[in-house]
């Protein structure tokens, strides 16, 4: 069962074996953010969202700095949430820095985004586009058929009306 990885302890997640995705966004994009984070959980695969932490004193820049570290420490993917925000964050280019040599990094696109306007830190990674290469990441990375885990209720089809991400991506993409 996946679940999101501030609930385990240091010595939890080493004993735990598998995969983590650490979901960075910039603060605005939380609603969206925790959909995606929540669809991660649905497939099998543990998440670190600091919108589930809740010992992060967010008054104090030592513990937010802290908890990120901790939580991209202990994961093996970094997503990038990619929206009209995520482009004013100051976080999000911090995070991917700190992550680049210790996760695998990709990006994911927003409806509202088109790849010419990412930023250079972000034109070298992988861009996953909407639903549709969404599901075919966490396919990719579960080492598991796609069709297997929609069977499963593990993922949705692209095309399956009332997706729960059909609000925040392109189905099609």
């Amino acid at each position: 069962m996946a679940l999101n990885r501030f609930y385990l302890t240091e010595n939890s997640i080493a004993q735990r074996s598998g995969l983590c995705i650490f979901i960075s966004h910039q603060k605005r994009d939380a609603d969206t953010a925790k959909k995606i984070a929540d669809y991660f959980i649905t497939s099998g695969i543990d998440v670190y969202f600091d919108e589930y932490d809740t010992k992060i004193d967010r008054t104090r820049p030592y513990s937010v700095v802290s908890a990120i570290k901790t939580g991209i420490r202990n994961s093996t993917h970094m997503l990038c949430l990619l929206s009209q925000n995520a482009l004013d964050s100051k976080w999000i280019p911090w995070e991917v820095g700190y992550g680049y040599d210790r996760t695998t990094v990709v990006g994911l696109t927003l409806k509202e985004i088109s790849q010419s306007v990412l930023p250079e830190y972000l034109q070298i990674v992988p861009i996953l586009r909407g639903t549709k290469s969404l599901n075919n990441f966490i396919s990719n990375v579960l080492k598991r058929d796609e069709s297997t885990l929609i069977n499963e209720r593990k993922l949705f089809a692209a095309y399956q009306s009332q997706h729960p991400l059909d609000s925040v991506l392109n189905w099609e993409l």
